[in-house]
């Protein structure tokens, strides 16, 4: 009976320094929620074209990760210098599509090295004034669709083409030709156009299909 009280004591003693139970959860707790904060403001107020809310879903995920490891770390000195070594074969192979998410992430994985290290009162002031600061930066943030605009027409003449730039310009406030493609069969033009509302584009799309009956378009999202 001694033997087996001895292996549980040696089984949940840290070589640090223990870690306050009670404290801990008030990380996961103050952790989540200002996870979940910064997901509400990418949501709300990001520019990217990605599924945001698929995206702010792992923010939480990744917040409490990082709250976890430094609040393990920090107890040992054994651990941390272990934790670069571990890092060292680690790699982070998902494709960031747009600088914006790098940006989150580096703010959530900020509030979980605040709030593992118990800098509470930094890691919600800071939270606080990023969000002031998406807020801010967002007062000026029109809702512009920017993707890939194909259209599809047979045998266009350049008169056709040119007036389908025209049509293009009137109502985009950028476009730019990435490809043109003409064959005995079709005539494809290849686009990166940016529109105001969704209202322009169906705007374009009624103009174009009253003067080329058999055209067809395709808009896709940039990668």
């Amino acid at each position: 009976m001694n033997k087996e009280l001895e292996f549980l004591q040696e089984l949940f003693t840290t070589e640090g320094e223990s870690i306050n139970i009670l404290v801990f959860i008030v990380k996961i707790l103050v952790t989540t929620v200002l996870s979940l904060v910064i997901g509400f403001f990418y949501v709300r107020y990001g520019n990217a074209l990605s599924n945001r809310s698929a995206l702010a879903k792992t923010f939480v995920l990744i917040g409490l990760n990082t709250m976890l490891i430094i609040s393990i770390v920090k107890s040992s000195l054994a651990l941390s210098l272990g934790l670069v070594g571990a890092l060292s074969i680690v790699r982070f192979r998902t494709a960031i599509k747009e600088p914006e998410e790098l940006a989150y992430f580096f703010i959530v994985i900020a509030i979980g090295l605040g709030v593992g290290a118990g800098q509470f009162i930094v890691a919600i002031l800071g939270t606080i004034s990023l969000c002031v600061i998406i807020f801010l930066l967002s007062l000026g943030k029109t809702n512009m669709i920017t993707q890939n605009f194909t259209i599809q027409l047979k045998q266009a003449t350049k008169e056709d083409v040119e007036n389908i730039l025209h049509i293009l310009q009137s109502h985009a406030t950028q476009l730019s030709l990435h490809r043109l493609d003409d064959s005995q069969q079709a005539t494809e033009l290849s686009f990166s156009v940016s529109f105001q509302s969704i209202h322009k584009l169906l705007d374009v799309k009624e103009n174009l299909q009253s003067q080329y009956p058999g055209i067809s378009f395709s808009f896709l999202e940039l990668q």
